[in-house]
């Protein structure tokens, strides 16, 4: 009985001394999305790429919408001295103005959304294949790209960063 108490002693302390040495052995780490959008040269250039694409069109929006505010605060000073019929002219010219800006606004806006979609899945598509080039020459067992909370010791974003530059030079 004495016998078999002491190999089961030994069991459990060989076990758990197996069990921590395989917990040393796995490495984890955990990369920050969002810096890489923000600092990654692709990212960069993807950004200023959709600036320079979308200025024009962004440009024509603002010009329309301050015309837009110029007449109907003109209309708002002239409508007391307008005859009605000469008044609801302008004020449905003006309902359709707006309607028209608000169109094209809506429009800009999804374009411009799913451009900057576009861009940043190559972006991350990018960046994911540096990270599995990074994991596996440094022996990573995971990289995890969202969590709660994680130590600052096991974050490789600025090791990310820094082969995701140099492969864009």
């Amino acid at each position: 009985m004495k016998s078999l108490s002491r190999h089961f002693t030994l069991a459990v302390l060989l076990g758990s001394m197996a069990f921590a040495v395989q917990a040393q052995e796995f490495k984890a780490g955990f990369v920050n999305t969002d810096r890489l959008f923000r600092e990654a040269n692709t990212a960069k250039a993807a950004q200023a790429k959709l600036e320079q694409e979308f200025s024009k069109r962004e440009k024509e929006l603002v010009d329309q919408g301050n015309s837009l505010k110029a007449a109907s605060e003109k209309f708002e000073r002239e409508a007391p001295t307008m005859a009605e019929s000469q008044r609801n002219t302008r004020q449905r010219q003006l309902v359709e103005q707006d309607r028209d800006f608000q169109r094209k606004r809506r429009e800009f806006q999804e374009d411009l959304n799913s451009r900057k979609n576009e861009e940043l899945a190559q972006v991350l598509d990018r960046a994911n294949k540096v990270v599995k080039q990074v994991a596996e020459a440094e022996k990573y067992d995971v990289i995890l790209q969202e969590a709660v909370y994680i130590n600052p010791k096991y974050d490789i974003t600025d090791k990310v960063l820094k082969a995701l530059n140099a492969a864009t030079k």
